[in-house]
This record gives C-alpha cells, sequence and structure tokens, in this order.
C-alpha cells in the first residue's frame, strides 16, 4: 500500500527522470584525513535540484546493500545522493572496517563528518539537502540535526535509527560475547582518569569486532552511558521535518516504532513498512525508497 501510494504522489510532482549518471567518488580532507563519498546524479538533475545525503550503519559503509538498493531506487525518482564514508579514524577508508586495525574512533566523530559533507554541497553550489541515516547512523544524523544544522539541510530522514536505554550496552555485550562488560569498561576508564586515554587494551573484543585493539577512550565512549544514543529521545529537540521509518519485524532496532508511537510531534511522520526487517531488503526497498520519496516530494514543509 505504501509503494503505491507514494508512487501516485510522487509521479505527479517529479518528471519521469532519465538515465542516472554514474557514481561518482568525491573526496573531502577533515581533520587531517581524507573522507570519501559516493555522488550519483540522477538523469537529467544536477547538485542544485537537491541532494539526499547519506550515513551508513555501525562499522558499515557506503557500499552496503542498503545504501546502494536506495540509491538506485532514489535515482529512479529523480533524487540526487551522496553516500558518505564515515572514516572511523582511517584516511581514504573504504568496506567494512577491518577489525585487526586499532580501533581510535568515536561515535560523535560522525556528527563532524556529517558537516564537513554539508559543507562540500554547499561548496559545491548544492540545493537542499535531506539527510538520510540508517542504523547507528541514523542515530548519528539525528544528533546532528538535533544541534546547529547547517541552513542547507532542510529534511531528516531516520531509517530503523538506534535505540537505548539503561543497561542496554551490557546486555549486549554478554549476548554476543558471554563476558560482563563492567570489569572491561572499569578498566578503560581508570585508564582514561589517569591520562591515559590513548592507551591500547588489547584482545579486547569491541562492537562486532572479537579479539581486537581499541583506545581506553574509544571503550569508554562506545559502551559508557549516553543517552544521546537513544533516537527517540533525540529527536524531541528536533525542529526539521523528520520521516522515521520502521521494519515492522526489525530485530536490530525492534523497539524504535513502538517509542516513536508514544512520541506525537507534528514535525515527524512515521511509516511502519510491515513484515520488513533491518535491511529493508527487495521489495521493502522500495517501500523505504517511496516513501522517502514521497516525504521530499512535500517541500520543506513536509
Amino acid at each position: 500500500m505504501i509503494r503505491i501510494a507514494a508512487s501516485l504522489l510522487v509521479a505527479a510532482a517529479v518528471l519521469m527522470p532519465g538515465r542516472p549518471a554514474p557514481a561518482e567518488e568525491v573526496k573531502v580532507n577533515h581533520g587531517g584525513l581524507t573522507l570519501n563519498a559516493d555522488l550519483e546524479l540522477a538523469g537529467g538533475k544536477t547538485l542544485a535540484d537537491g541532494v539526499v545525503l547519506m550515513t551508513h550503519g555501525l562499522l558499515a559503509h557506503k557500499g552496503m546493500e542498503i545504501m546502494t538498493a536506495l540509491k538506485g531506487l532514489l535515482a529512479e525518482w529523480g533524487l540526487n545522493t551522496l553516500a558518505i564514508n564515515l572514516s572511523l579514524d582511517l584516511d581514504d577508508r573504504h568496506g567494512m572496517v577491518d577489525c585487526p586495525t586499532p580501533h581510535r574512533h568515536r561515535d560523535a566523530d560522525a556528527m563532524g563528518e556529517i558537516a564537513a559533507w554539508v559543507v562540500w554541497l554547499n561548496n559545491k553550489g548544492a540545493g537542499p539537502v535531506t539527510l538520510l541515516g540508517h542504523s547507528r547512523g541514523g542515530n548519528q544524523a539525528a544528533r546532528y540535526a538535533a544541534g546547529n544544522p547547517d541552513p542547507a539541510v532542510k529534511r531528516l530522514v531516520l531509517v530503523a535509527p538506534a535505540t537505548s536505554n539503561p543497561g542496554k550496552p551490557a546486555r549486549g555485550y554478554y549476548r554476543r560475547y558471554k563476558k560482563d562488560l563492567a570489569p572491561l569498561l572499569k578498566k578503560a576508564r581508570d585508564l582514561m582518569a589517569a591520562g591515559k586515554g590513548d592507551a591500547l587494551m588489547k584482545d579486547v573484543d569491541f562492537l562486532y569486532c572479537p579479539k581486537t585493539t581499541v583506545t581506553a577512550a574509544t571503550f569508554a565512549d562506545y559502551y559508557g552511558a549516553n543517552p544521546e544514543r537513544d533516537t527517540p529521545s533525540v529527536i524531541r529537540r528536533i525542529t526539521l521535518p523528520v520521516l522515521a521509518v520502521a521494519g515492522g519485524s526489525d530485530r536490530v532496532n525492534p523497539h524504535f516504532g513502538k517509542k516513536m508511537k508514544k512520541l506525537p510531534q507534528a514535525n515527524v511522520k512515521l511509516v511502519v513498512i510491515e513484515d520488513a526487517g533491518h535491511f529493508f531488503r527487495d521489495l521493502f526497498g522500495e517501500d523505504l525508497a517511496d516513501a522517502i520519496a514521497e516525504f521530499i516530494a512535500k517541500g520543506p514543509e513536509s
């Protein structure tokens, strides 16, 4: 139903586009690192027509399945995309994170990198920016939008963004690694208190990476309590038009849709795509793209 309704609405607002231009990798310098992204212009469109700036999930990359599918589907609706790679403190990073490489990044680094790409788009004469984030990238995009976003950013699309509550990191850590988080988190915090936040903790299980190397500050940053990681709570502070999309069968962030239903907010539209999982594969990806296209077609007041 979502796909049919969105198709009718957007077809009335958008001329049928031609063939999209091949994706072009573009780069920008930020904080001493080279960041890269894929810029894909829809057929007959230029950057002045606007762009969807897309942020991937935790330790992932711009070419992961959901990002690649969305780029193609949005191009069919005449929408330009800029799919960025978060650096994770690595120069010109490509592909999934290399787990054995020491982890020195911070969760909040993403907000600065999103901001750098918005500046890049401004310098290229881009039109209105729709900021989109998936999973952890959705939470990071929301935190950027809840701060002091660039005026060029007109809308926000959050796709199955991360949620959190007290005790979730510890429960998740034990479920994945069958280990208690508390002793490791205490060790990391003790090192930081001693001015050794850059000290490397070796042979440590971290996020999706077993037996890796991570700085004390990075470990504490990702596993310490932080209410900002609960996206519905962050949305309360956002004044931009927001499209929040939940998968009805999402097992990664299963509570997002339920939390959003308890958060009535005039600038927020919630769409639940029934039976869709966390990555909106196959026809669910079309439902997702159509909902996004409908939201953008309504203009900045949507």
